[in-house]
């Protein structure tokens, strides 16, 4: 069984949504002073890295991410590649999606020209979920849906559209995948988010799937 590891390393260096807390480490005990351990206490915000987002994130209703299913995060999962459709980002359309039969595709991973870029580097002009797609998507019965770009909205969207048209069809979101060494094509995600009471946590997300 080959693995794919498709989640960003979390350091201090890894770029941020704009205005979001970076990760920071801060030790309260280290064995190079003295300790008999290395004991730290790390602050990052939830959405920091490849993460998910609770219904919670856009609806102050909505669930907490210790009261979402976790069925969406583990099965089979569909990888695309938008990077020849969509070179400079802007909205994934249906169009995009005609060639997915989505009908058959219970997660839906993107990847995009965001994989290329480095953990330091940050990219507003990501692709994002058009309004129709995103409703599309809801019809089709998907359970997860996942981009390695930062938002499945675009970067200026106070509406949030996209995420709340994914919540009437309770399809669960990843967001900040790198999927920069996975070809297109059929694998199992693994993608547990942690069990916090919150809008969102990170996850550790792999793909693995039998070599060919």
């Amino acid at each position: 069984m080959r693995i794919f590891d498709i989640t960003r390393p979390i350091t201090p260096s890894l770029a941020v949504w704009p205005g979001d807390s970076p990760y920071s480490t801060e030790y309260l005990v280290r064995m190079d002073e003295g300790g008999s351990v290395n004991l730290s206490t790390i602050t990052f915000s939830g959405h920091c890295g490849t993460h998910t987002d609770a219904h919670f994130h856009y609806d102050p209703t909505g669930e907490r991410l210790a009261e979402m299913s976790l069925d969406a995060y583990i099965g089979p999962a569909t990888v695309i590649d938008l990077r020849e459709a969509l070179p400079d980002g802007g909205p994934i359309l249906p169009a995009h999606l005609a060639g997915v039969d989505l009908r058959q595709v219970r997660r839906l991973l993107v990847k995009s020209k965001a994989s290329a870029l480095p953990d330091d580097r940050w990219d507003d002009q990501f692709v994002y979920l058009a309004p129709a797609t995103a409703q599309l998507l809801v019809e089709s019965g998907l359970r997860l849906f996942g981009t390695d770009a930062p938002s499945v909205d675009p970067q200026e969207s106070k509406t949030l559209t996209a995420h709340r048209t994914l919540r009437t069809g309770n399809i669960s979101i990843l967001e900040i995948l790198q999927l920069k060494d996975v070809e297109p094509g059929e694998y199992e995600l693994i993608a547990l988010p942690l069990k916090t009471d919150n809008d969102g946590a990170p996850v550790r997300a792999i793909l693995r799937r039998e070599p060919a």
